[in-house]
């Protein structure tokens, strides 16, 4: 059957896409599902992309009640019995992933009672070799599965915790051991039908253009200019509580302990500690030019998130900085943003004197940065 872009409602199929994530306490546990509504969303999932265009994929569909509590029962002796302990910890503590928690275990303590659970397979063993094998034949159609179930008001949540126990569930369900099991789907109707998109980083914010790290505030052009307010982002995880990471990204000198560029700051016009609209100067070196201070001013400052200045004018800036802080399961993931412009600033009389060569000043620039950025952030981790 052949379908025309022109008549898709892109409209309807992103909402599909961005509301299509894990679903366990809006479960119904009560209302049948029929057998022809899942075959016919494993007809959707077939539709997806294959290596060789070789149809490989094999899907099982669980509906026996006993099997249902044996998965159940391994479940819970793979991962359960640790989120419904994790839960009981968390409840009421208002911890990042108290929520999380709360739905995994709840999920683990029904698996047994949810209508159909569906174990997408494929034909093969993956030879741990590192090449594409087998997993990118059948990933993304096990998710095509999972936005035609929410296209028809039905829910699941990707759980592979139970794949610990392969082996039982190929004993059990009769699998071959030639066959690789890629995750665990329990189906059933929500309860009610509307869902809201995550709170997700902008495309822009983690879309690289032409070189990991790579940012721009709109375009890029080709070449790029400085109107494209271009830039640079490092990041990483550290092992270390909030608070200390946090006392460190907000402090104005830290950077100058690892920058080879950066050497300190004081605080200016009787300012004394960061808030929003505090001043101070950076003192700054470079091999091309004599040292120079330029005035910093604090726009962004949300202790335990994020800590922000720009250079030279608040309200037309030369260079935009921040730290932002995620708590990510035991760590603190760090990222450490730079934009150029759009204000004027030292590489602007650089570009004046050789408009014929701004990309490569900026690429250039930006490169030295992103270096100093790189040995400040891991500077911060070896801190903690």
């Amino acid at each position: 059957m052949r379908i025309s872009s022109d008549n898709i409602d892109t409209a309807s199929v992103d909402a599909a896409l961005g509301t299509t994530r894990a679903v366990r306490l809006r479960l119904d546990l009560e209302r049948e599902v029929d057998q022809q509504t899942i075959l016919d969303c494993i007809d959707i999932a077939e539709q997806a992309p294959t290596g060789g265009n070789q149809g490989s994929r094999r899907w099982l569909v669980i509906r026996d009640e006993a099997l249902k509590a044996r998965l159940a029962e391994l479940y819970m002796d793979a991962a359960g019995r640790w989120m419904v302990d994790a839960r009981n910890k968390l409840d009421g503590t208002g911890h990042p992933n108290e929520r999380v928690m709360a739905s995994a275990a709840h999920l683990a303590e029904h698996l047994a009672e949810v209508p159909v659970i569906v174990i997408p397979t494929i034909i093969g063993r993956h030879d741990n070799s590192g090449r594409p094998g087998l997993f990118d034949s059948v990933i993304q159609s096990a998710w095509s599965f999972a936005v035609a179930l929410r296209a028809r008001g039905l829910g699941t949540a990707w759980t592979t915790a139970v794949l610990n126990a392969e082996h039982e569930i190929a004993e059990l369900l009769d699998i071959p051991d030639h066959m690789t099991q890629i995750a665990m789907l329990p189906v059933a109707w929500t309860k009610g039908t509307e869902f809201n998109t995550a709170p997700r980083y902008p495309a822009r914010d983690i879309t690289y253009v032409d070189g990991f790290g790579r940012i721009y505030d709109s375009g890029p052009s080709s070449p790029i200019t400085m109107a494209d307010g271009p830039g640079t982002i490092v990041e990483t995880d550290i092992k270390a509580p909030l608070s200390r990471v946090w006392e460190l990204v907000s402090d104005i000198n830290m950077a100058a302990a690892f920058s080879e560029e950066f050497t300190g700051a004081e605080w200016a016009d009787g300012h004394d500690g960061p808030a929003v609209g505090a001043k101070f100067l950076g003192s700054n070196t470079h091999e091309a030019r004599d040292p120079w201070t330029v005035p910093c001013f604090i726009n962004v400052y949300d202790p335990g998130r994020s800590f922000g200045w720009v250079t030279s004018d608040p309200d037309n800036p030369g260079a935009r900085w921040r730290f932002e802080l995620e708590p990510i399961a035991g760590s603190v993931r760090v990222r450490f943003i730079l934009h150029l412009g759009p204000g004027r600033s030292g590489i602007s009389e650089v570009i004046d004197a050789r408009p014929d060569l701004e990309a490569k000043i900026l690429h250039r620039r930006i490169s030295e940065h992103r270096a100093n950025m790189q040995r400040v952030i891991d500077g911060l981790a070896s801190l903690v």
